[in-house]
């Protein structure tokens, strides 16, 4: 079974090159779909939280949104770094604060900082799953993704690993150790004791991690 989410970015970009009017800089909104297949988690009857789908593709995707992407070869890019250079904004700019992880893949980079993503291929709805998918699969047992922008929409289906293990309380994916990662130290509410292993996504101490927590005697 799947569970599915969706998230909204808005973005700015052209087609180097192409033959028609998207060659000029225009904006889009595009909708990114997430599908992620498992079995259903028996303990909370879900596959995987989609709020939790959601921070997780977020955290990366976030570098999209309000942001203009180009390919490398575009002669556009040293002339808005030049631009963002001479008004004091390309290394960042202090009400810049929805800013993302910097990446460097085979695919993009992105420059958080002057919220720029630079592509090896032409950004369209089909370079962007390749991306998408290139940046969560270690992340997110994705079965599908779908984008849209505009009247523009391509999808693509992946091969799943399945089964991977789930906190039984809140649903979100275990490391290796059998506990959420990462989890978050005296996260939630005053009962929990400060250096009590309290799950991320909740307000919970994750069973696996009590029991050390317990076996250390703390």
């Amino acid at each position: 079974m799947r569970s599915i989410t969706t998230l909204d970015l808005q973005y700015a970009h052209r087609f180097y090159g192409f033959k028609g009017e998207a060659q000029y800089l225009h904006g889009h909104t595009g909708v990114l779909t997430i599908e992620v297949e498992d079995s259903v988690n028996a303990g909370v009857n879900m596959v995987f939280p989609c709020n939790e789908i959601q921070k997780t593709a977020w955290d990366v995707l976030k570098n999209f949104d309000h942001a203009l992407i180009l390919r490398e070869d575009d002669p556009l890019l040293p002339a808005i770094l030049d631009v963002y250079e001479k008004q004091g904004i390309k290394n960042g700019h202090p009400n810049n604060v929805m800013k993302g992880e910097a990446f460097k893949t085979e695919l993009a980079t992105a420059y958080p900082d002057c919220r720029l993503v630079v592509t090896k291929e032409t950004m369209t709805v089909e370079g962007m799953i390749k991306i998408v998918y290139d940046l969560l699969k270690d992340k997110l047992n994705i079965a599908k993704l779908t984008f849209t922008s505009g009247v523009n929409a391509a999808s693509a289906e992946f091969e799943t690993k399945n089964e991977i293990d789930r906190c039984p309380l809140c649903g979100i994916a275990l490391n290796e150790n059998g506990v959420p990662a990462p989890y978050k130290i005296g996260y939630g509410d005053a009962a929990f004791s400060p250096q009590r292993p309290v799950c991320s996504a909740g307000r919970h101490t994750h069973p696996k991690q009590a029991q050390r927590y317990e076996g250390r005697g703390v």
